[in-house]
């Protein structure tokens, strides 16, 4: 499947979606939506990923610097992603920096 991935800001809160498989070709991609993210000083990122099937280290490893260039006040939320996706960010540990959610709660992430 074609990956895809769209950034919309809303406020201060940049939402990513995410779609298709995220592999070493098409994490640039996926960084240069966080990097704008970033520039546009979000105060919380949501990574919206109900029709991601696959992420490779690569996608991993552009979360992990999503998280570090935005800094530790703000939060990274990870929506909708699928039992393969959770169990690679589980195995490395990085849920314990992210928020997991099964679907978008406006009244949590949206309340700044």
């Amino acid at each position: 499947m074609i990956f895809e991935t769209k950034l919309e800001m809303h406020d201060s809160i940049a939402q990513i979606t995410l779609s298709g498989e995220l592999d070493a070709a098409t994490a640039p991609e996926f960084r240069k939506e966080v990097e704008q993210a970033v520039a546009q000083e979000a105060k919380r990122l949501v990574l919206i990923m109900n029709d991601l099937e696959y992420m490779a280290s690569a996608g991993l490893r552009v979360m992990i610097f999503a998280k570090q260039a935005l800094g530790p006040g703000v939060d990274l939320y990870i929506v909708g992603a699928q039992e393969s996706v959770v169990e690679t960010i589980e195995m490395t540990g990085f849920h314990h920096g992210v928020i997991l959610r099964d679907s978008y709660d406006a009244a949590e992430i949206e309340n700044l």
